[in-house]
């Protein structure tokens, strides 16, 4: 019987491997008709040219739009490669490299939720060729952005071999590219801190967190050491202009500041976006935090990236990717306990993140986001609804497994997570 259940599996990989490919030529032929610039990975050529050229990297104006560098300075020292290329094949490599990286976030996705067997590469091929469609992953594709590189950064880091010596490395370095994901390091160590204080337990966990610091000092050193002038101006001036990224009430701009931007119908909410700010991550990270102490590691993780992108000062729609384990972890519920509120829970959320919905109000010259009506707000803040509710449902969903005790042998503390993968039980590869 296992023969034959092996050899049907075989033969269901290269049909998914056939459908994942022809829905990736697909898309591939509709963004091409749809000619789209890839302005952003335009902006990261000029970036690394202007390392090369040893200019102002944050007086850079590039492409036609004027876009600034917003990212650390380390970022501008990896986008150098791209000046070796034309700009028609840095095109083709960064949407062949951008496909790539999403089957190995969908395969690290599904990694994190747990629980597929042999079925996870066709299972992997064939979420891949649906993902691809959402908005955030269209988009990131659209532009050329580097949002599936960072997801898989720190996904490969959560989900590797508890107590590895390198883990916290993914995190470290996606964090000193881009500063949100240095959440996920915050994370971990008030893990550690509140295990230390319950049991006595933290040194896997902080470890770990420990790692990430590590790695984003040594990338940050190394690029002052390289790049002195632009890492100073960056740590001492530009990390503080939110406004440097892009209007606050841009209906792209999917974060709590966003939303009350447009809501209060302001270019800069101030005092009521980091009054709001400070109760969405505290919130949000005790929900993350309660999750894997109660061993839900995939829902912790899911909900601190929820967080990140809530409380970032801008979350454009595309560094929304995080979409994709968080529908596959609603998903899976869905498919394990049943029931009509949990499909329609796990297909909402899908819908929100592929109904391109934001895309549906007035965005066009003239500031329009700053005189929407109620409907108009609504459909530009769907993807922070969509995050508070999926928190909701985390909370939910671990506070309803510990009422009913059913926490079993991949319920154990976090900090046993990140210790001996036998003790562990295996915990983050098989929960």
């Amino acid at each position: 019987m296992t023969v034959i259940a092996t050899a049907v599996v075989r033969r269901r990989v290269p049909l998914a491997a056939g459908g994942c490919l022809l829905s990736f030529v697909v898309f591939w032929a509709v963004q091409r008709a749809a000619d789209v610039s890839m302005v952003d990975l335009m902006v990261y050529r000029a970036e690394g040219d202007a390392v090369r050229a040893g200019a102002d990297l944050y007086a850079l104006r590039a492409t036609e739009h004027d876009l600034p560098m917003t990212y650390p300075p380390f970022a501008a020292l990896l986008f150098t490669p791209l000046t070796l290329l034309d700009p028609a094949d840095t095109r083709t490599l960064a949407t062949l490299g951008n496909l790539l990286l999403l089957v190995a976030f969908v395969r690290l996705s599904l990694r994190l939720v747990g629980g597929y067997g042999h079925a996870r590469v066709e299972t992997a091929l064939w979420v891949s060729a649906l993902a691809v469609w959402s908005e955030p992953v269209w988009t990131t594709l659209r532009y050329g952005q580097i949002n599936l590189l960072l997801a898989v950064l720190v996904l490969w880091d959560l989900t590797r071999r508890p107590g590895h010596r390198w883990a916290g490395v993914g995190i470290g370095v996606a964090a000193a590219i881009k500063l949100t994901p240095a959440l996920f390091a915050v994370f971990l160590l008030v893990i550690g801190a509140v295990e230390a204080v319950r049991r006595g337990v933290w040194r896997p966990v902080v470890r770990h967190a420990c790692v990430a610091a590590a790695a984003f000092l040594g990338a940050t050193l190394v690029t002052a050491v390289v790049l002195p002038v632009d890492s100073r101006n960056f740590w001492t001036r530009v990390v503080f202009e939110a406004g440097r990224v892009g209007r606050a009430e841009n209906t792209a701009n999917q974060s709590v500041r966003g939303v009350l931007a447009r809501l209060l119908h302001t270019a800069e909410p101030g005092a009521w976006w980091a009054a709001g700010a400070a109760v969405v991550c505290v919130a949000g990270l005790a929900v993350a935090v309660v999750a894997a102490m109660r061993g839900e590691w995939a829902w912790g993780v899911a909900a601190c990236a929820a967080t990140a992108l809530l409380v970032s000062p801008v979350s454009w729609s595309h560094h929304w990717v995080w979409c994709v384990p968080m529908a596959l972890l609603l998903w899976t519920r869905a498919v394990r306990r049943g029931g009509a509120v949990r499909w329609a829970t796990a297909g909402g959320l899908a819908l929100a993140f592929c109904s391109y919905a934001l895309w549906w109000v007035p965005h066009s010259h003239g500031r329009p986001e700053l005189s929407q009506n109620v409907g108009q707000m609504t459909l530009s803040a769907v993807y922070p609804v969509a995050a508070t509710g999926f928190l909701a449902v985390a909370a939910s969903a671990v506070l309803g497994r510990a009422r009913s005790g059913a926490r079993g042998k991949a319920s154990g503390p976090a900090a046993r997570r990140h210790g001996d993968r036998a003790e562990a039980g295996q915990a983050v590869a098989n929960e």
